[in-house]
């Protein structure tokens, strides 16, 4: 038995404890906010000290500890990082309100598929990490260069006592490549990811009675009439490398199977979406004051200025208005025929037929930190069924392929270095 069947064997024989680490994984609640992914942690570290890999706790916030884990194998060679989080979105007070049908911190199995907050994002993706560097921890002597383990805490919030941390601080967790199991759905490869800039925008004026409309201006139609204009941001024109646009041109079609109709219309454009708003006392009184909070998404090839700079345009006709940064992550991309890319392909297609198209994400992963030091970061994960809504769920069929795929991967990557 080759290498390589011998790891689909032993991910055969583990079957039952491979699904039922995701349901125990689903079952230690970690929402975040508040962040706390202690017994989330001590399920994974469980895991570990039971088959034996090596692994320490850096945990610069108590509450939020990251497990980094690595092995060298036989020969020298290059590094592979595998990454996952550990935190989930939150549920709410009342879970039948949120349209849950199942707990959604129960784990349940039904009709072939693992519910549960945290199933689809990304429980299965962290846990398809884990069980890669079990399993390539009993084929270290064949294997040339180094494999790390990466379960980060505080990936909703960004990272800043999880994966961005490690970055600074930990040089370990570097690498030469980052294979990372976030949502992207099985027909799809993730290399790249659109841009996250957030902008506070608060309009002030005298503000007066309702009647008294020659006295002052209403901060909230000044604000109105600002939100429109920024609208147009969603036409402008830009300068994305070719090789780029081209290879999202060829993956059109997988866009729209693995995020949903009219994805592939805005992925290589500027989006705009304005999540909150607040202004006003009362129905009789002008407004004196408004603020709302933007969330513009930055398509892949284009610095975050290009966009500033014509917002800064348009804000110079309303002197009423301030302007604050509140979160500004750039587009990230890496090489979409890379050489984990391709291999990804290749163990999706001896295991499932297709081959899965690479694309970039609308929303935003830990990959993109790798990204940001040119590092090249793939994300292959299952579908977002429910992710950050109700009844949040992975097939199990989908579960098993992504290990897979991530264990087989991991091996091709370090073996043929």
């Amino acid at each position: 038995m080759n290498d390589r069947d011998q790891i689909l064997s032993w991910i055969e024989a583990e079957k039952s404890n491979i699904i039922g680490f995701l349901q125990d994984f689903i079952r230690a609640k970690s929402p975040n906010p508040p962040g706390d992914t202690t017994e989330s942690a001590n399920v994974v570290t469980n895991l570990l000290d039971k088959y034996e890999v090596p692994y320490r706790i850096v945990a610069p916030q108590p509450t939020m500890p990251n497990i980094l884990g690595t092995f060298e194998g036989i020969n020298e060679g290059r590094h592979l990082v595998l990454n996952g989080h550990m935190d989930v979105f939150p549920v709410g007070h009342d879970a039948d309100k949120e349209g849950w049908t199942t707990d959604p911190w129960g784990g349940e199995i039904l009709d072939g598929k693992v519910y549960g907050r945290g199933s689809s994002d990304m429980k299965c993706g962290t846990s398809a990490s884990i069980w890669t560097y079990i399993f390539l921890n009993r084929l270290k002597e064949k294997l040339k260069g180094k494999l790390t383990l990466t379960c980060v805490s505080d990936e909703e919030t960004f990272g800043p006592w999880g994966a961005r941390w490690l970055i600074d601080n930990e040089p370990e967790v570097l690498g030469d490549c980052c294979l990372n199991g976030e949502p992207s759905s099985p027909f799809t490869i993730r290399y790249g990811e659109k841009g996250l800039l957030w902008l506070t925008f608060t309009v002030k004026t005298p503000g007066a009675h309702g009647a008294y409309t020659h006295i002052s201006p209403s901060a909230t139609l000044i604000a109105a009439k600002l939100i429109n204009e920024l609208g147009g941001l969603e036409n402008m024109v830009l300068d994305i490398p070719k090789d780029l646009l081209q290879a999202q041109k060829e993956a059109e079609p997988y866009f729209e199977k693995g995020m949903g109709l009219g994805a592939s219309k805005i992925i290589s454009k500027v989006t705009l979406n304005i999540g909150m708003i607040k202004g006003g006392l009362k129905t009789n009184m002008i407004p004196g004051e408004c603020t709302f909070e933007a969330d513009i998404r930055l398509p892949v090839g284009i610095e975050s200025e290009v966009v500033m700079d014509q917002i800064y345009k348009i804000l110079k006709n309303y002197p009423e208005v301030t302007m604050t940064e509140d979160m500004n992550n750039p587009p990230s991309h890496c090489d979409p025929n890379g050489e984990m890319l391709e291999i990804l392909q290749d163990n999706v297609e001896q295991l499932r037929g297709y081959r899965p198209a690479q694309v970039v994400s609308m929303g935003g992963t830990d990959a993109r930190l790798w990204r940001y030091k040119g590092i090249p970061a793939y994300v292959y994960g299952p579908f977002p069924t429910g992710m950050g809504s109700f009844d949040e769920n992975v097939p199990i069929d989908d579960y098993l392929h992504l290990v897979k795929t991530h264990a087989l991967s991991a091996y091709d990557y370090l073996s043929k270095s």
